[in-house]
């Protein structure tokens, strides 16, 4: 989810991680072909899971600061790709954060209960939107999402199967989503949501799923989530109780 959803400005972890990392190669002014510490020390001093240490090496990948080599480990790629510390901060981006990432970061304790995980083909609809042949496998996700047992969401996510095969392989009831697209290969980190947000009364599904009455509005949230390749990866509703969400965001005008 965006964040500002519950007005939050903590980053998921394994983007503190990548700032952690690339702090450390400035303090010791790293060189382009410098070889990073193996995998297993940097998980040991970032106390992260090797997870969560991949999402953060792929993402300073994507930024062109750090490159793989097979069976080498990782080095340092061009230094002008380095931020310069001197420079003036720039305004942070809005973040895309999951359900799972926002609860972490606030202290809250994130399940869910999967109403139905299937792999299905592709409508053309659907094909049009995530950039994928009509027909192609799609996996298709329906969930209750609780915080500290009290349910906030339900939410409807579809995802091409070929962006991470192990969804379909995964139990999400327990595992995060964003988690799960984070430790692919090659990871799949999200970058871009085309966000939209809208009130309409509940259907007799949702009246009986949230134990409210029909006159309690509802929130319908739409995202559509591109990786660091700018390709389409997730399709997301989100149907909120209107007592129990906020939207918020900041507004520039570009100068």
């Amino acid at each position: 989810m965006p964040r500002g959803l519950f007005a939050d400005d903590a980053l998921p972890l394994y983007e503190r991680t990548a700032a952690q990392l690339l702090d450390d190669l400035r303090t010791a002014a790293a060189r382009p072909g410098d070889r990073l510490p193996s995998e297993r020390a940097l998980v040991t001093r970032y106390g992260v899971s090797r997870v969560t240490l991949r999402a953060a090496l792929a993402q300073l990948q994507s930024r062109g600061i750090v490159r793989p080599s097979s069976s080498r480990g990782w080095f340092v790629a061009e230094l002008g790709r380095l931020p310069d510390p001197s420079a003036a901060p720039t305004a942070a981006a809005p973040q895309i954060q999951g359900f799972a990432d926002y609860a972490q970061a606030n202290g809250l304790t994130a399940t869910s209960k999967v109403l139905s995980a299937t792999v299905r083909p592709a409508t053309v609809s659907e094909a049009e939107q995530l950039r994928m042949a009509p027909g192609a496998d799609l996996f298709d996700l329906h969930r209750l999402r609780f915080l500290d047992d009290l349910l906030v969401v339900l939410e409807h996510n579809r995802l091409p199967l070929t962006a991470c095969p192990a969804l379909a392989e995964t139990d999400f009831n327990t595992a995060s989503l964003y988690a799960t697209l984070r430790a692919a290969d090659p990871p799949q980190l999200p970058r871009v949501a085309d966000y939209s947000v809208e009130a309409r009364h509940p259907t007799s599904r949702e009246i009986e799923l949230f134990e409210i009455g029909d006159t309690m509005p509802m929130l319908v949230a739409t995202q559509l989530t591109s990786n660091q390749a700018d390709r389409p990866i997730e399709l997301t509703v989100q149907v909120y109780r209107g007592d129990r969400y906020r939207f918020r965001a900041s507004i520039t005008n570009q100068v």
